[in-house]
């Protein structure tokens, strides 16, 4: 059976529409019908004018659709000879299921690409002044997810405590008790600890403190969003530009600025 349709497995970046790719932008200006996720800003949809859009992700803990429905959906889709955009926050290989939708892509012979995009797990700590790796402070790091105790437990478990940088998505809602493991495995309580919330977008917060202050719960942060934890001696940089920066503009504009292109 020859298909005419294809998928791209687009990255959308960490949030500001200014980090999408040139090939993600092409790709969604061609796109038949954009199948997104929840972390995906709706200023980068706008690329998809003449693209029929469905959410798909996950909100307060409900998933829209099932994984294997949206598998079956894009193979569908693809089949009719649509050209489908799965459209994820970050990069589409980062704890974004995005193996899993290229396994079923190949297994079911349908043709498809993968655009990679920016992960908030470098991205967001940069946005907030953090940078992941400091000669004489980390020269490595290590990216987890929070939400699994025990894959998080099994990834930490051969560190030298206090010798990286460890980088935690989708672990806000259990901060405090990573931290308390963390001491308990012999992390120092005085180890700098950060959180940004909504890396990279106009509403990003930021706080800063040690590993004790972050088990004890103390930080507070207001409103909702994407968070990621940064843990190591270089969450106590912030090396951030006194001068004020230009911004990219709305996405969705025939044009968007980036790095003093066009696009």
């Amino acid at each position: 059976m020859v298909v005419s349709g294809h998928v791209s497995l687009v990255g959308a970046g960490p949030g500001d529409p200014g980090l999408l790719t040139r090939r993600a932008i092409a790709l969604l200006r061609r796109a038949d019908l954009v199948l997104y996720d929840a972390l995906v800003d709706e200023r980068v949809l706008g690329y998809a004018r003449r693209a029929q859009k469905f959410f798909v992700g996950k909100r307060a803990g409900h998933h829209a659709m099932t994984q294997p429905a949206i598998h079956a959906l894009m193979i569908r889709a693809a089949r009719k000879g649509r050209r489908v955009v799965r459209l994820k926050g970050g990069d589409p290989f980062v704890f974004g299921r995005g193996g899993e939708e290229a396994l079923a892509l190949q297994q079911a012979g349908i043709p498809f690409d993968v655009v990679p995009g920016v992960t908030s797990a470098v991205a967001a700590p940069a946005a907030a002044g953090i940078p992941v790796t400091h000669r004489g402070l980390a020269s490595a790091f290590l990216v987890v997810s929070g939400h699994d105790e025990s894959a998080l437990a099994a990834a930490v478990a051969g560190l030298q405590p206090n010798g990286i940088t460890l980088v935690i998505l989708m672990g806000l809602g259990r901060s405090a008790v990573i931290a308390g493991q963390l001491i308990d495995r012999g992390w120092s309580r005085g180890t700098p600890a950060a959180v940004v919330v909504d890396g990279t977008c106009a509403t990003e917060r930021v706080w800063r403190g040690r590993l004790d202050e972050l088990a004890a719960d103390r930080f507070q942060l207001d409103g909702a969003g994407a968070g990621t934890i940064v843990i190591g001696s270089v969450a106590a940089l912030e090396l951030l530009s006194a001068a004020p920066i230009e911004t990219s503009r709305e996405s969705g504009d025939d044009d968007v600025a980036l790095g003093g292109l066009s696009v």
